[in-house]
């Protein structure tokens, strides 16, 4: 193991006058372009700032509740079928599911998530749909 040790004098070199990035030494990675190009307009952030601030706003309107899984109905939209919702019952808009919550919500039916993330939106939607009416009550 080569460990290398940089002195407090030289730390405070680099933090007074910056890093200097060499771009030869690195490789170029097209698939972080190309999934940043993917995400919806909504999810792309120029800057951590942006991002933070976005999820800080999202952590504040987050609400945590219990509901029955088979009073969960799961929605595929016309105008865009690559995003899926969830109708809650006593909520009034529908609730996209984050990455996360999707993976749970296919783990209680017993369907494998990374299959469904690459299903279709409409056909993810009946597949969860089907699972949540025939999965036996939880809360």
């Amino acid at each position: 193991m080569n460990i290398t040790s940089i002195s407090q004098n030289d730390q405070q070199k680099a933090a007074a006058h910056g890093f200097r990035v060499d771009i030869s030494r690195g490789q170029r990675i097209g698939r972080v372009s190309s999934e940043w190009f993917s995400r919806p307009d909504d999810e792309r952030y120029l800057s951590l700032t942006e991002l933070y601030d976005a999820v800080k706003a999202r952590a504040d309107r987050a609400k945590a509740r219990t509901v029955e899984s088979r009073a969960v109905r799961v929605e595929a939209s016309r105008d865009n079928a690559e995003r899926l919702s969830l109708i809650v019952p006593g909520q009034e808009q529908p609730v996209a599911p984050t990455h996360w919550s999707f993976g749970q919500l296919c783990s209680l039916v017993g369907a494998p998530a990374t299959y469904m993330r690459q299903l279709p939106a409409p056909l993810a939607g009946i597949n969860l749909q089907h699972g949540l009416l025939l999965h036996r009550a939880e809360l």
